[in-house]
């Protein structure tokens, strides 16, 4: 017989099982809250933003308590987007992880396949050992992820603002940079392109010319999203002076990336924290003072420029090298060459790896089906995410898996700042301050 108890204010039940202690999430306290109101002498009304709303980017819910067009109230509510992916990763060897953390925040998948890795090398100890080629391509790549990912913020904010062009213009040079991803890793998105000791497979020169391309292109089309914004009245009035959220309170919540730099504090742990080489490149951290839905929008702008500006010096640091570690006990085999089908691999890449020897054909096979053991220990690695800072910490326990991976995603530790932006303001401008934060549930949910 098992027990059955409440937990919290109506958020979950719990009860034991064969498994373990099993929690049934519903959907907050919702009726907790319309129960306790009398319609007849009571003003305040209760609605569901979400989790099917157009604009709550994504399926986030917020339960609003209103007083005509006030909000008094906001609950954020979460959880619809759970995929299990930390969980995934424990029956999952070292290298397979990361074709599991690239689906978490599906905006920027190669900085969640970053994070993992460098957290994996740390384990190992081998940080040291990733080629300069590896880490140049790995700074190259997040930065167009970064610019991609500030594309679409621009593109879905300025729709739910009322900027229905602005949609259409983001989207457009966004598909230019999957191009880029999808010609080197043969994916638009998800890629686990970024693998432990380096990259799957060097990036190829038609896919550089297409970036030089790029950086020619896209600095003419920033200057018209700001003559088609920046002096747009109606663009002016929804974000300025629009979800304030100063310095302190950024700090107090653990609010980071665009928005803790447009309150004025210029933190980035490309250049606190370096990593991947950052320190080796000249670029300006952004920042604005108005901590407002007007500042982080200027901030993004300005950061879009900045990651050209990485960019190019990457471009200009590719050097010929190897881009995967030396150590073939680690090394996953990367050189792929696809077969007539379009798919799997061709009948010389095949014949080659069983004619090298029956050694390296055992090795090959057991290094791909089984994986490498990584040493007991733990780490944890934070990165400079498009909405913030991504932390990632693994534990290891010596085995061919991880005894557990857990990730610190900006999306979810800065959706705890919709009500203090949203408390005391108007029902419309819960859009503009949501949207100002970019949420992806993905990386929130995980």
């Amino acid at each position: 017989m098992t027990s059955q108890t409440t937990s919290g204010a109506g958020y979950a039940t719990e009860r034991e099982t064969t498994e373990g202690r099993v929690f049934n999430v519903t959907g907050g306290d919702w009726d907790t809250i319309t129960g306790g109101i009398d319609p007849l002498s009571n003003e305040k009304i209760v609605v569901n933003m979400g989790p099917q709303h157009p604009s709550t980017h994504g399926v986030l819910r917020l339960v609003l308590e209103l007083e005509g067009e006030t909000v008094t109230q906001v609950r954020p509510v979460v959880g619809y987007l759970h995929t299990g992916i930390e969980k995934n990763l424990e029956y999952r060897n070292w290298t397979q992880g990361t074709t599991f953390v690239t689906r978490m925040d599906y905006l920027a998948p190669l900085f969640n396949e970053t994070g993992y890795c460098l957290a994996v090398e740390k384990l190992l100890g081998i940080t040291d050992d990733i080629t300069e080629r590896a880490n140049t391509i790995r700074v190259l790549f997040m930065e167009l992820n970064r610019i991609s990912s500030h594309l679409v913020w621009i593109a879905t904010t300025g729709m739910e603002l009322g900027a229905i062009s602005m949609m259409l213009y983001g989207f457009r040079e966004r598909e230019y940079i999957l191009d880029i991803f999808e010609e080197t890793s043969g994916l638009r998105m998800n890629h686990a392109y970024i693998r432990p000791g380096g990259v799957a497979q060097d990036i190829p020169d038609s896919a550089i010319r297409k970036i030089r391309d790029l950086l020619v292109y896209l600095p003419k089309k920033l200057k018209e999203y700001e003559a088609m914004l920046s002096g747009q009245v109606i663009w002016q009035e929804r974000t300025q002076g629009v979800a304030v959220l100063d310095v302190t309170g950024c700090l107090s919540l653990g609010i980071t990336g665009p928005v803790l730099r447009s309150a004025g504090l210029a933190w980035d742990l490309r250049k606190t924290m370096p990593y991947c080489g950052y320190e080796d490149y000249e670029f300006d951290v952004p920042t604005a003072t108005s901590a407002d839905v007007w500042g982080r929008y200027l901030v993004r702008m300005a950061e879009i420029r900045e990651s050209l500006k990485i960019v190019e010096q990457a471009l200009d640091r590719l050097k010929p090298g190897p881009v995967m570690i030396a150590d073939k006990k680690i090394a996953w085999p990367a050189q792929l060459a696809v077969g007539v089908d379009g798919m799997g691999n061709s009948l010389e890449h095949v014949a080659k790896i069983m004619g090298q020897s029956m050694e390296s054909l055992i090795h090959h096979f057991k290094l791909v089906t089984e994986g490498f053991r990584v040493p007991p220990g733990q780490v944890y690695v934070g990165i400079e995410h498009p909405r913030g800072e991504l932390g990632v910490h693994a534990v290891s326990d010596g085995g061919t898996h991880p005894y557990r991976v857990h990730y610190r995603d900006p999306s979810f530790v800065n959706l705890q700042a919709i009500p203090a932006m949203a408390e005391g303001a108007l029902l419309a401008d819960v859009i503009a301050g949501g949207a100002s934060l970019d949420p992806v549930m993905g990386g929130c949910d995980r």
